[in-house]
This record gives structure tokens, sequence and C-alpha cells, in this order.
């Protein structure tokens, strides 16, 4: 069903908005309307535009949470002032600790670089400072590939002005250092840079040998990361000292950066002196809640509340509520469309209708059974609505399952409580007809009903699925009941008028609403005889779609049968005339015809609710309730 909604419109000071949503408003599913929309284009209202406050001061909030040790919310209740002033307490002590890290920090990168540059001529065991003092020699650093190495040793072997000193080495790159005399530079320079030598600069304030330098660095970089840690230490510390302090201020900044958006939906209007601003809101509460809202609020002097009666410009948002075991099925009225608000919630049908046919036309005892403990399993655990729904349309499957005598394909396991599909074709095909003629029936009733609640007595009298086309449609229904029967028809006037002036109501809906309508123009702009000729092809289609959409459920006993005749083929193949069945066949086949039926049988009822009745009775043009406290789960 259709939760029936209250409009309340809210209003209070402009800065007390805040107050009002965290402790008052946040406790119910509302959904909020924007005001500047349903008060229209009065002067002295404006929108409500202010930059979110509390996001920056959460958002260091946040950061403080990572120093504390374990989950928690905070046991202290405050407003977002006090909070933003603990947050900035405390985050100013540990910004001076932090600050403090961060310089640690940068000297550790420094480190590690000294490090990296360093590392690969480790192998030289000779103070580099003492290079830096050669007057005729000059030296190289770098790395050559392993291949190119080999091909310069040929060439070091040959020349006698240049020497290269390995230092490291890898799979792929040789390091070290070359010397050259310094008139010969330019020419070995040269012939180095032909073999792909890359040329590294070291840094001219390293000193001793490589081995020294980088066992310095890293004692340094060991004291770096322990100061480091200290540091990290104090500012938990610091932390830990306010802990519940940061996580109440943090929940309370969460709440109220998260309810800032309510100003999205407010509106802004100056008292009449002028002295003061204030909100006004909108918002839908279901009946209940409003009620319990409005016993709540009644004491807060600063809160006027009133209930918005004959509001036309805001239409009621769709909010379902159906016991739990319906829930499932709800996905399926989504899919279509949610119900307008005044309009029948047709979950308990969609549940009915769906489960029934699925079970008709899937009757099998034992595949049945594994459906519905499947999908109850997964509805169970896993949430899933698809599988609440499978879960009962196996537990028809089942009941079918014994009214056929059917358990996983063998037809002589069970006998029939009703009948066999295949042994009774006929029947089974002229049933499924007049089983669909009952549904469509049915549908054609909902119409009339969702017709009164919207006042739409044209769509009531004059519609193909109102009241002319339930007596034309009935009237015809009943005649072939009695003829398949063995009983006489009615008179021939009789079927005439009760045939005959439906039709002409339906074809001359639109004239005939008009006229109950008391509107100045009965007919439609145009010549009377171009209507005429459309009403005759609308009403050649009206008759049309009666007999296709009566037919179209032709497929539900179809499908009875197609389950019997693929299980017989499965039970073929198996052997079963023999005697002893091969049973890897028997279940391969159980589980190909389970899983592939199934998915058609599931995808055809749900086409004739769609198709041939939800169309006759449901608009699906609601638009969804969305709560503003539930708006980003």
């Amino acid at each position: 069903m259709v939760e029936k909604m209250k409009l309340l419109h809210i209003t209070g000071p402009k800065g007390d908005i805040d107050r009002v949503v965290k402790f008052y408003l946040n406790k119910y599913d509302i959904h909020f309307e924007n005001a500047m929309q349903s008060l229209g284009n009065l002067k002295n209202v404006r929108p409500f535009v202010e930059t979110n406050l509390y996001k920056e001061a959460m958002q260091r909030g946040e950061e403080l949470k990572a120093y504390l040790d374990g989950p928690g919310e905070g046991s202290l209740e405050m407003r977002a002032a006090q909070a933003q002033v603990i947050v900035d307490e405390v985050y100013g002590q540990i910004g001076e600790v932090l600050d403090r890290q961060e310089k640690v920090r940068e000297k550790i990168l420094e480190i590690k670089e000294w490090m990296q540059e360093i590392a690969p001529f480790i192998g030289l065991d000779f103070e580099l400072s003492k290079l830096k003092d050669f007057r005729f020699i000059d030296y190289q650093f770098g790395r050559i590939r392993v291949e190119d190495y080999h091909k310069l040793e040929r060439y070091i072997y040959k020349n006698p002005y240049t020497l290269f000193y390995e230092c490291n080495n890898d799979s792929n790159y040789v390091w070290g250092v070359y010397f050259v005399p310094h008139t010969y530079l330019m020419d070995v320079k040269t012939v180095y840079a032909s073999f792909h030598f890359e040329e590294i600069e070291v840094s001219d304030k390293f000193q001793e040998t490589p081995q020294q330098i980088f066992t310095y660095a890293r004692q340094e970089l060991e004291k770096c990361e322990q100061e480091s840690e200290r540091l990290q230490i104090q500012a938990a510390e610091i932390a830990m000292g306010r802990k519940d302090e940061i996580l109440s201020a943090c929940r309370s900044l969460e709440s109220y950066c998260r309810n800032f958006d309510i100003r999205k939906y407010a509106a802004c209007a100056q008292a009449k002196d002028g002295s003061e601003e204030y909100y006004i809101l909108y918002g839908w509460v279901g009946r209940q809640d409003a009620d319990r809202l409005e016993e709540e609020i009644a004491g807060d002097d600063n809160i006027h509340w009133e209930e918005e009666e004959g509001n036309s410009s805001i239409n009621p948002p769709t909010k379902l509520k159906n016991p739990k075991i319906l829930k499932p099925f709800e996905m399926f009225v989504e899919m279509y469309g949610l119900p307008s608000y005044n309009e029948m919630d047709p979950t308990l049908f969609i549940a009915l209708t769906y489960t029934l046919m699925f079970g008709i036309m899937f009757g099998d005892v034992g595949q049945g059974a594994c459906l519905l403990t499947g999908g109850i399993l997964l509805y169970r655990f896993k949430r899933l609505r698809l599988a609440g729904i499978v879960g009962f349309a196996g537990a028809w499957s089942v009941i079918f399952g014994f009214l056929y005598g059917s358990f996983f394909g063998f037809e002589e396991v069970l006998p029939a409580v009703w009948m066999k599909p295949m042994d009774n074709i006929m029947t089974t095909l002229m049933l499924a007809v007049g089983f669909g003629a009952a549904l469509i029936l049915i549908a054609m009733a909902l119409n009339v009903i969702n017709a009164v609640r919207a006042k739409d007595y044209g769509r009531l009298l004059f519609h193909q699925s109102g009241i002319a086309g339930l007596i034309c449609y009935g009237f015809v229904v009943l005649c072939v009941l009695l003829f398949v029967t063995g009983h006489g028809l009615p008179a021939a006037a009789v079927m005439g008028v009760a045939v005959g002036l439906p039709l002409i109501a339906i074809l001359l809906k639109e004239p005939l609403t008009h006229l109950l309508e008391r509107k100045a123009k009965i007919f439609p702009e145009g010549s009377k005889a171009m209507f005429l000729v459309e009403a005759l092809v609308e009403g050649f289609d009206v008759v049309l779609s009666y007999a296709t959409n009566t037919i179209s459920f032709v497929r539900v006993g179809a499908f009875a049968l197609s389950h019997a005749g693929m299980m017989g083929v499965v039970m073929t193949l198996a052997g079963l005339e023999k005697g002893s069945p091969n049973w890897a066949v028997v279940v391969l086949g159980n589980i190909l015809v389970a899983g592939l039926e199934g998915l058609i049988v599931g995808i055809q009822v749900l086409r004739l609710e769609y198709y041939e009745m939800f169309s006759r009775f449901y608009s699906g043009s609601g638009k969804p309730f969305v709560s503003f406290n539930k708006r980003n789960q």
C-alpha cells in the first residue's frame, strides 16, 4: 500500500536551522520539497544560500582521528561551535609536533637521496675529497650496460691513457669511474660516449669514501626515523588525552556538515519588522511520524509549524509500505514505475499473479523445491530481492508439481492430484485462456478503482478498461463460457445492447468526457467526419486488443506443456524406457531445463504482467519518497 502523507510547513530563526535538523527532523523520514518552488514568486522570499561552515573543521577532525587508538563515537553532546573550538585546540597542539615531524621527514628524504646517489659506487675505496685534488688527471662517475662493458674492456686494454675502476654491478649495469689525463679528456670522453656510458654526477659535499658516506647516512637515517616515531607517539598522546572530546566533536561536526544540505531545500524570508530572517521548509512526512513530530516540537518556541492543506502545486511522493513478505515484489513495481500518490499499490496483485502463473508454467515438485530453497537462502543471507521472488515462485511450482504429478521430470513417481498437462493438451490451453480472461477482468476492476481515486470520471466510464470496457468484455467472456459449457446464449438484442453500447461509448470517449465535464467544445478540433473515421479505427484496435490480450495467455498453458515435453526428452535421452536411466544425464538435464526454462518463464510471466495487465489499470507515474536522513545510504 501507499503510505499516507502530511505536508508540513516548518519555519524558525535562520540561525537555528542546524539545531532543528539535528534534534528534531533527523529522527524522522522526511521528503523535503524545494521551498522556493512551493512559495512561488514572492518578493520577500529568497533561496537559503551559505558556504558550508563545518566542512573544514570536519576534515581536521578526521585527520585527528587517525591518531586515536581504536574506534569510538564519543559520549558528549555538543553544539557545532563547541566542537569547532575543541578540534582547533587539539589540531593546534598537534600542529606544532607535526611541523617538527615534517622537518624530520624532509631530512629523511634527503638522506635517502644521498644513499641512493652514493650506493652504486660503494666499492670505491678512496676518499672523494682527494679526487678533487688531482691536477693533471680527470675522472667521471657513471654506468654502462653489461654487454657494452665487455666491449669497453677491450678498448681499455689497448688504450694506455684511460683506466676504468668497477665499483658495483647487477645483471643489467656496471657502475664505476674512469680516469684520464687532462690532455686526452675530450678524445676519451667521446669514446666512452660511443659505448653508451651514462655519466652520473656525484655531489661535491661528499668527502669520505663511498662506504663511509653510506654508513654515516644509514646511521643518520635510523636516528631520524626514531625521532619521527617519537614525534608520532607524542602527537598520538596529545590526541588520546582528549579522545572522547575529539570523537564527540567529530560526530557532531559530521552531523552538522551532513545536515547542511538542508539549505538546498529551504528558503529565507525577512520578518515584517525587518529585525530577523527566518528559514522556511516544506516536507512530506508519514502521518504517524508527522503526529509524533508535531507533538515533539510543540513545546519549542523557536519552531513554528503547520499542515499545508490543498496545496495542489506539490504532488505527494510515493512511499510503499508493505509487509516483509511482499517487499521483494516491490522491485517489479519499481521497474515499471512507482504508483502515484492516489493510485493503488499493485505489489500484492503482482505477488499473487506472478508467482501463481510461474507455478502453472513451471510445475515440478523437485525443481520447484530447489528454487524455493535456493531463493530463500539467497534472500536470507544476501538480501537479493529477486531471490525472494524466486523462492515464492518455487513454492507455487511445488504446489502445481503435485497437481501435475511431476517430480524432477518423472511423471510416474507421484500421482497427479489434478491432471497431467500432456494428457489434456486442449483442456490445458483453454483453461489458460480462461484464466487470462479472468485476470484481464480483475485488471479492469482495478482500473475502475484507480479512476475513482483519481476522480477521473471519463476514464472511469468510457475507457476501454473502465466500466464500458468491463461490461463489453465481461459480457463476451460470459457468452463464451455459456457456449463452452453447453448453455444457451442470450438473445441477439441483449447481446447487441450489452456489447454495442459500451463499444460506442468507448469510441465516443473524448466527446462524452467533455460533455460530462461541461466543456464548451465537445468534439475535438477538425472535421467530425475525420473524428468518426479515427474513432472507428480506434474501435477496431480496441476489439483486436481484447482478443490478442486474451489469446496471449495461451502461453501459460503452452509452457506447462513445454516443461513436460522438455523433461520427456531428457528422460528419453537418459534411457528411462529401458528401466535403468543414466543418472548423469538425468541430473544434467534437470539443471539445464530448470535454468533455461526457469529464466524464460520468469521473463514471459513478467511480460504478461506488464503488457496484458499493468497497462490496463496502472500508470506508474509516482515520484519516489526520498528521506533526507537516508539520502546517502
